[in-house]
Protein backbone atom coordinates (compact mmCIF):
# COMPACT_ATOMS: atom_id res chain seq x y z
CA UNK A 1 0.00 0.00 0.00
CA UNK A 2 1.51 3.35 -0.96
CA UNK A 3 1.13 6.38 1.50
CA UNK A 4 1.46 9.89 0.36
CA UNK A 5 2.78 12.69 3.28
CA UNK A 6 1.96 16.26 2.63
CA UNK A 7 3.44 18.24 5.24
CA UNK A 8 5.81 20.86 5.59
CA UNK A 9 7.79 19.71 8.71
CA UNK A 10 10.54 18.11 6.97
CA UNK A 11 11.21 16.13 10.79
CA UNK A 12 7.91 15.35 11.12
CA UNK A 13 7.58 13.87 7.70
CA UNK A 14 10.21 12.05 7.79
CA UNK A 15 9.40 10.58 11.01
CA UNK A 16 5.77 9.84 10.02
CA UNK A 17 7.37 8.06 6.72
CA UNK A 18 9.53 6.00 8.90
CA UNK A 19 6.63 4.88 10.95
CA UNK A 20 4.60 3.93 7.95
CA UNK A 21 7.47 1.78 6.16
CA UNK A 22 8.15 -0.05 9.92
CA UNK A 23 4.62 -0.81 9.40
CA UNK A 24 4.95 -2.63 5.83
CA UNK A 25 3.49 0.37 4.27
CA UNK A 26 5.40 2.31 0.99
CA UNK A 27 5.54 5.90 1.84
CA UNK A 28 6.50 9.59 -0.03
CA UNK A 29 6.69 12.66 0.78
CA UNK A 30 5.46 15.97 -0.10
CA UNK A 31 6.65 19.15 1.58
CA UNK A 32 3.97 21.67 -0.60
CA UNK A 33 1.11 21.77 -1.05
CA UNK A 34 0.98 22.39 -4.83
CA UNK A 35 3.29 19.71 -5.53
CA UNK A 36 0.99 17.34 -2.84
CA UNK A 37 -2.05 18.10 -5.21
CA UNK A 38 -0.44 17.05 -8.06
CA UNK A 39 1.25 13.82 -6.65
CA UNK A 40 -2.36 12.86 -4.62
CA UNK A 41 -4.30 13.42 -8.46
CA UNK A 42 -1.81 10.83 -10.01
CA UNK A 43 -4.18 8.01 -8.87
CA UNK A 44 -0.85 6.10 -7.47
CA UNK A 45 -1.75 6.19 -3.70
CA UNK A 46 -4.14 4.51 -1.66
CA UNK A 47 -4.43 7.46 1.22
CA UNK A 48 -3.33 11.03 1.69
CA UNK A 49 -1.74 11.73 4.98
CA UNK A 50 -2.24 15.54 4.70
CA UNK A 51 -1.47 19.20 7.12
CA UNK A 52 -3.70 21.79 7.28
CA UNK A 53 -0.98 24.60 6.90
CA UNK A 54 1.08 24.51 3.72
CA UNK A 55 3.33 26.46 1.53
CA UNK A 56 2.04 26.78 -1.93
CA UNK A 57 -1.78 25.71 -0.66
CA UNK A 58 -3.21 25.08 2.63
CA UNK A 59 -4.42 21.57 2.91
CA UNK A 60 -8.16 22.43 2.65
CA UNK A 61 -7.81 24.29 -0.47
CA UNK A 62 -5.82 20.87 -1.70
CA UNK A 63 -8.69 18.75 -0.23
CA UNK A 64 -11.36 20.66 -2.36
CA UNK A 65 -9.12 20.55 -5.00
CA UNK A 66 -8.53 16.91 -5.08
CA UNK A 67 -12.57 16.19 -4.32
CA UNK A 68 -13.72 18.74 -7.16
CA UNK A 69 -11.59 16.82 -9.62
CA UNK A 70 -13.30 13.63 -8.67
CA UNK A 71 -10.75 11.54 -6.39
CA UNK A 72 -12.56 9.55 -3.71
CA UNK A 73 -9.06 8.74 -2.28
CA UNK A 74 -9.28 8.30 1.48
CA UNK A 75 -7.26 11.18 3.76
CA UNK A 76 -6.37 11.82 7.10
CA UNK A 77 -5.90 15.62 8.04
CA UNK A 78 -3.35 15.62 10.46
CA UNK A 79 -2.97 18.78 11.56
CA UNK A 80 -1.63 20.74 15.21
CA UNK A 81 -5.38 23.24 14.28
CA UNK A 82 -7.47 21.72 16.92
CA UNK A 83 -10.18 24.26 16.96
CA UNK A 84 -13.97 22.74 16.60
CA UNK A 85 -14.19 25.10 12.97
CA UNK A 86 -11.04 23.63 11.78
CA UNK A 87 -11.95 20.01 11.78
CA UNK A 88 -15.57 21.28 10.55
CA UNK A 89 -14.19 23.00 7.51
CA UNK A 90 -12.13 19.95 7.16
CA UNK A 91 -14.74 17.63 7.27
CA UNK A 92 -16.67 19.64 5.12
CA UNK A 93 -13.56 19.84 2.64
CA UNK A 94 -13.81 16.17 2.05
CA UNK A 95 -11.34 14.92 5.10
CA UNK A 96 -12.27 11.05 6.07
CA UNK A 97 -11.05 11.77 9.62
CA UNK A 98 -8.94 14.44 11.39
CA UNK A 99 -6.62 13.83 13.71
CA UNK A 100 -5.01 16.55 16.03
CA UNK A 101 -0.97 16.98 16.72
CA UNK A 102 0.45 15.99 19.13
CA UNK A 103 -0.24 12.12 18.25
CA UNK A 104 -0.34 8.61 19.59
CA UNK A 105 1.69 6.71 17.20
CA UNK A 106 -0.83 3.31 17.55
CA UNK A 107 -3.62 5.80 16.80
CA UNK A 108 -2.55 7.20 13.81
CA UNK A 109 -2.04 3.65 12.50
CA UNK A 110 -5.05 2.38 13.48
CA UNK A 111 -6.40 5.39 12.06
CA UNK A 112 -4.83 4.58 8.75
CA UNK A 113 -6.20 1.16 9.03
CA UNK A 114 -9.36 2.02 9.12
CA UNK A 115 -9.40 3.86 6.28
CA UNK A 116 -7.80 1.75 4.17
CA UNK A 117 -10.24 -0.75 4.83
CA UNK A 118 -13.03 1.50 3.71
CA UNK A 119 -11.02 1.60 0.77
CA UNK A 120 -11.20 -1.69 0.31
CA UNK A 121 -8.10 -2.50 1.22
CA UNK A 122 -8.46 -6.68 2.36
CA UNK A 123 -5.68 -7.25 4.83
CA UNK A 124 -6.07 -8.15 8.63
CA UNK A 125 -4.01 -8.06 11.04
CA UNK A 126 -2.16 -11.39 10.46
CA UNK A 127 -1.64 -10.46 6.74
CA UNK A 128 -3.07 -10.89 3.50
CA UNK A 129 -5.10 -14.04 1.75
CA UNK A 130 -5.33 -14.81 -1.62
CA UNK A 131 -5.90 -19.04 -2.85
CA UNK A 132 -3.12 -21.12 -0.16
CA UNK A 133 -1.02 -18.38 0.24
CA UNK A 134 -0.83 -15.41 2.90
CA UNK A 135 1.65 -12.12 3.08
CA UNK A 136 2.75 -11.36 6.27
CA UNK A 137 2.54 -7.06 6.46
CA UNK A 138 5.22 -6.77 9.11
CA UNK A 139 8.04 -9.66 8.30
CA UNK A 140 7.57 -9.50 4.01
CA UNK A 141 6.98 -13.07 4.40
CA UNK A 142 5.14 -15.22 1.68
CA UNK A 143 3.91 -18.51 3.30
CA UNK A 144 2.18 -21.58 2.10
CA UNK A 145 1.25 -24.13 4.53
CA UNK A 146 4.54 -25.08 6.42
CA UNK A 147 6.61 -23.66 3.86
CA UNK A 148 7.85 -19.83 3.69
CA UNK A 149 9.77 -17.38 1.84
CA UNK A 150 10.92 -13.59 2.35
CA UNK A 151 10.15 -11.23 -0.11
CA UNK A 152 12.32 -7.80 -1.08
CA UNK A 153 10.54 -4.46 -0.26
CA UNK A 154 9.79 -4.40 -3.94
CA UNK A 155 8.93 -8.17 -4.02
CA UNK A 156 6.38 -7.21 -1.56
CA UNK A 157 4.67 -4.32 -2.87
CA UNK A 158 4.30 -6.13 -6.11
CA UNK A 159 2.58 -9.34 -4.68
CA UNK A 160 0.61 -7.65 -2.50
CA UNK A 161 -1.35 -5.32 -5.32
CA UNK A 162 -1.23 -8.88 -7.44
CA UNK A 163 -3.06 -10.58 -4.49
CA UNK A 164 -5.61 -7.56 -3.39
CA UNK A 165 -5.83 -7.65 -7.28
CA UNK A 166 -6.76 -11.23 -7.53
CA UNK A 167 -8.31 -12.66 -10.53
CA UNK A 168 -8.63 -9.22 -11.92
CA UNK A 169 -5.64 -7.67 -14.50
CA UNK A 170 -3.43 -5.31 -13.36
CA UNK A 171 -1.62 -3.35 -16.04
CA UNK A 172 2.19 -3.22 -16.34
CA UNK A 173 1.68 0.66 -16.30
CA UNK A 174 -0.53 0.20 -13.21
CA UNK A 175 1.90 -2.09 -11.40
CA UNK A 176 4.96 0.66 -12.52
CA UNK A 177 2.88 3.62 -10.67
CA UNK A 178 2.20 1.73 -7.78
CA UNK A 179 4.91 -0.03 -7.01
CA UNK A 180 8.31 2.25 -8.51
CA UNK A 181 6.31 5.46 -8.24
CA UNK A 182 5.38 8.29 -10.68
CA UNK A 183 8.72 9.42 -11.10
CA UNK A 184 10.56 6.62 -11.60
CA UNK A 185 12.57 5.49 -14.59
CA UNK A 186 11.58 1.62 -14.26
CA UNK A 187 10.06 0.18 -17.63
CA UNK A 188 8.24 -2.95 -18.46
CA UNK A 189 11.35 -5.12 -18.44
CA UNK A 190 11.88 -4.06 -14.70
CA UNK A 191 8.23 -5.65 -13.94
CA UNK A 192 8.80 -8.53 -15.90
CA UNK A 193 12.34 -9.23 -13.87
CA UNK A 194 10.09 -9.41 -10.51
CA UNK A 195 7.33 -11.00 -11.59
CA UNK A 196 10.41 -13.83 -12.91
CA UNK A 197 11.49 -13.76 -9.13
CA UNK A 198 8.01 -14.12 -7.51
CA UNK A 199 7.24 -17.15 -10.08
CA UNK A 200 10.74 -18.55 -8.70
CA UNK A 201 9.35 -18.49 -4.88
CA UNK A 202 5.92 -20.00 -5.84
CA UNK A 203 7.22 -22.74 -7.41
CA UNK A 204 9.89 -23.06 -3.94
CA UNK A 205 6.40 -22.42 -1.93
CA UNK A 206 4.83 -25.22 -3.71
CA UNK A 207 1.57 -23.20 -4.42
CA UNK A 208 -1.43 -23.54 -6.39
CA UNK A 209 -1.38 -20.11 -7.21
CA UNK A 210 0.24 -18.96 -9.97
CA UNK A 211 0.73 -15.36 -11.91
CA UNK A 212 -0.91 -15.01 -15.28
CA UNK A 213 0.57 -13.41 -18.43
CA UNK A 214 -2.15 -11.40 -20.18
CA UNK A 215 -0.05 -10.91 -22.98
CA UNK A 216 0.35 -7.48 -24.37
CA UNK A 217 -1.94 -6.29 -20.93
CA UNK A 218 -0.28 -7.22 -17.69
CA UNK A 219 -0.62 -9.78 -15.15
CA UNK A 220 -3.35 -11.40 -12.93
CA UNK A 221 -3.30 -13.98 -9.96
CA UNK A 222 -4.57 -17.35 -10.43
CA UNK A 223 -5.21 -21.17 -9.10
CA UNK A 224 -4.69 -24.33 -10.26
CA UNK A 225 -7.40 -26.62 -10.11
Amino acid sequence: MRILIVEDEVRLAATLAALLRRHGYTADICHNGVDGLDSAASGIYDLLVLDAMLPGMDGFSLLRHLRDGGSALPVLMLTARSDVSDRVRGLDCGADYYLTKPFEPTELLACIRSLLRRGGDHRSDDGLAFGDLRLEQGTFLLTCGERSVRLSRREYDLMELLMRSGKIIVTKEQLLLKVWGYDSEAEDNNVEVYVSFLRRKLSHLHSQVHIKTIRLVGYCLEVAE
